[in-house]
């Protein structure tokens, strides 16, 4: 993590804020958007530039990493990275939106219990096909899914192969509501597990809490809350919470160069390599996408192939 006084653009402009760099892990509150929770980050860190890695609904919580400066070069990769969730779902009644903030749209009398819940979870594990929301963002001839079903015109989405790495009942809480734990793949839906979990068994439901615990290897115990960061005197204590930009690349393989290697690729060259190449952990590299660094300081991310390593993005510090 690092800071530094705002660049000057081209033109003699300053951008605004200052060039702050690693990853925030918010815990998200119910109620606030994904966009409105990094605004008040960025705000509270004085930050020039920020992203993050996978929009949380307004009702959900929990684990909303934001990457600050150069962090924000690794979010790609973190969102193909694997999720975690608990959620609870109610029984009976099903939404527009999948959620508690949808109008109904169908009930049921069917309340269904353990035994049946637990023997129908297994075909929702694994490589499967789901048909994602109609209240998401996926866009459809250019336009968002949700702002189509607002305006109450027909969506209808193609089922999309997703990958539900675990799931399991965690508790039946009364006969309307079952909590779960759900760990899954890019691009997966737990609206839209509930939504046809509960039709297998007969019924209808929707979710009524959704909890996301982590995100690649960033999980819930790492998160700051808002109202904590907000607490904090000023911008400068509050970088403090930031991890550093590598956290973000724990996913892929990391390579050490000397200083000559990290000159070239800061300046986009390939650098061919005299010898195997040999990871962090001193075990040997195979060909793809890895992260170099300098000591302990990212210089770029890399592409290995022939022996040869080409640099996909550099990091500026």
């Amino acid at each position: 993590m690092n800071a530094e006084p705002g660049r000057v653009r081209k033109g003699g402009r300053r951008r605004k804020g200052r060039a702050v760099h690693g990853w925030l892990i918010l815990d998200k509150p119910s109620g606030v958007t994904s966009t409105a929770a990094v605004g008040r980050a960025r705000r509270l860190l004085d930050a020039a530039k920020v992203g993050h890695g996978g929009t949380l609904d307004p009702l959900a919580t929990g684990v909303l990493p934001l990457a600050f400066g150069e962090a924000t070069k690794t979010v790609p990769y973190l969102m193909d990275s694997r999720k975690s969730y608990r959620f609870t779902m109610r029984w009976g009644v099903g939404s527009a939106t999948d959620d508690a903030e949808g109008e109904i749209i169908e009930t049921s009398d069917v309340r269904p219990g353990r035994e049946a819940i637990e023997a129908a979870l297994g075909d929702f594990v694994g490589d499967i096909d789901q048909v994602p929301p109609k209240f998401s963002a996926i866009k459809v001839d250019g336009q968002r899914a949700y702002d189509l079903a607002r305006d109450d015109q027909a969506v209808e989405l193609a089922p999309r192969s997703v990958r539900i790495d675990h799931l399991a009942l965690s508790a039946v809480d009364d006969a309307d509501h079952a909590t779960f734990e759900m760990a899954c793949g890019k691009g997966a839906y737990v609206r839209a597990v509930v939504r046809d979990l509960a039709h297998a068994l007969g019924s209808c439901g929707h979710v009524t809490a959704l909890c996301r615990t982590r995100v690649g290897p960033f999980a819930l115990e790492d998160a700051i809350s808002l109202a904590e960061l907000e607490a904090l005197d000023d911008s400068v204590a509050a970088e403090q919470s930031l991890l550093p930009v590598a956290q973000g690349l724990v996913g892929i393989p990391g390579m050490p160069v000397n200083v000559d290697q990290a000159q070239r690729l800061k300046a986009g060259q390939a650098v061919p390599l005299v010898r195997p190449p040999v990871g962090l952990d001193g075990s040997d590299l195979a060909e793809g996408t890895l992260w170099t660094c300098l000591v302990d300081r990212p210089v770029a991310l890399v592409e290995l192939r022939s022996g040869v390593l080409r640099p996909l993005r550099v990091f500026n510090f």
